[in-house]
């Protein structure tokens, strides 16, 4: 049985999350970095980490790593790895992505170029040829390199593991699905809890929580690059781990999961989303400003992703919008807020510092990641 070492990126800050995750599968976590988790596994590991991991954007098969710092010792580290295992004759390769830090090889474009020559270089040797139609199957190098340690990676996924398939629409500026999950799994929410997302846009939050709530493998609805890669994934791995997906879904889950959002479209656009997600009655979508925020009940989940004022005049307008949020939720009982946002004066403004605030990476921008625990309710006695 071919073990591969597998690297799953994800948003810096939330290692931890995915780190967790890939515990849970039963998967052999062997480093975790800035951004990624690389674990141990065999074939079917590929099929099962992007069928069922929530957190990661993609999944990497790693070829290897070598220290280069000039197009010289990349170009022979390069050819010096056993692209003919992975890449046949006929495959269409290249580096989609290279990514440099504090290293002295740091043009992505001449990074690429290199390894790409390299890469015909070392598969002439092998297959005998001197061209390569390149008309086959699709087969994505992506680079990183640190502190001049270069590590290739195979991509298995394709389209990002936050393309779920649902999210047709979307709002001016949508939350990734995988860093909605991943905020989620970081709070203590569960599926007998309430939910209230007040600021939910096209819905992502929502449609994340009731997912999970409903044990719904959030890549069993779309495709992936390796399902064409027989030769290294068996299509029996990809069928198999589905039905096993189909089999753990909860049908009969009961959820008080809501999204408000003040604009009418972005509502019925959520409704849309959560349709397609095959979730929607799982989920109550309404027209509500976040001033008339309230909750008869006890012991809810506020877990939202505010406006972060990216305009001048949205930024003006950011004291008095998270004031009211704070007021808001002061006046529910005994809830807790999970809020990600990257407005420097949040806490404030909410009129309240945070529990815990946890500093997440959303692409280039630094976001926060505050969080108010509210009260446990009572335990429930067993009758």
């Amino acid at each position: 049985m071919t073990r591969f070492e597998l690297i799953a990126p994800c948003h810096f800050g939330l290692e931890a999350v995915l780190k967790r995750e890939i515990n849970d599968l039963g998967y052999e976590i062997t480093e975790v970095m800035d951004g990624r988790v690389t674990f141990e596994g065999d074939a079917e590991a590929i099929a099962y980490a992007n069928i069922f991991l929530r957190s990661a954007e993609r999944i990497l098969i790693k070829i290897g790593s070598f220290h280069a710092e000039t197009f010289e010792e990349l170009f022979v580290g390069t050819k010096n790895l056993p692209w003919e295992e992975y890449i046949p004759a006929n495959g269409k390769f290249g580096v989609a992505k290279a990514a440099s830090i504090k290293s002295k090889l740091f043009s992505p474009s001449d990074i690429q170029s290199i390894m790409k020559k390299a890469m015909v270089e070392r598969m002439k040797q092998k297959y005998h040829l001197e061209w390569f139609p390149e008309d086959g199957e699709t087969y994505p190098i992506r680079v990183f390199i640190k502190n001049d340690e270069v590590t290739v990676g195979l991509d298995t996924t394709g389209e990002s593991l936050h393309k779920r398939g649902y999210r047709k629409l979307t709002a001016k500026a949508p939350i990734a699905e995988n860093l909605a999950a991943a905020l989620i799994m970081l709070t203590p929410w569960k599926q007998d809890r309430i939910l209230v997302d007040p600021f939910c846009g096209s819905g992502t939050i929502p449609i994340e929580a009731a997912l999970m709530a409903a044990n719904i493998a959030p890549g069993m609805n779309r495709s992936f690059l390796a399902e064409n890669w027989k030769h290294i994934v068996p299509a029996k791995h990809w069928y198999d781990c589905v039905d096993e997906a189909r089999e753990n879904i909860i049908t009969d889950v009961e959820t008080d999961i809501q999204g408000y959002d003040i604009d009418e479209q972005m509502v019925k656009i959520a409704r849309e989303n959560a349709k397609l997600a095959g979730i929607n009655h799982l989920i109550h979508f309404q027209t509500r400003p976040v001033n008339e925020l309230s909750h008869p009940k006890k012991y809810g989940f506020l877990i939202t992703n505010p406006p972060y004022g990216e305009r001048l005049e949205e930024k003006e307008a950011l004291p008095a919008l998270y004031s009211t949020i704070g007021e808001r939720f002061r006046a529910l009982n005994d809830w807790s807020m999970f809020l990600i946002t990257s407005y420097e004066n949040a806490e404030r403004d909410l009129g309240k510092k945070a529990d815990k605030n946890r500093k997440i990476y959303n692409g280039m921008m630094k976001t926060y990641f505050l969080q108010y625990f509210g009260q446990k309710p009572p335990r429930r006695v067993e009758k």
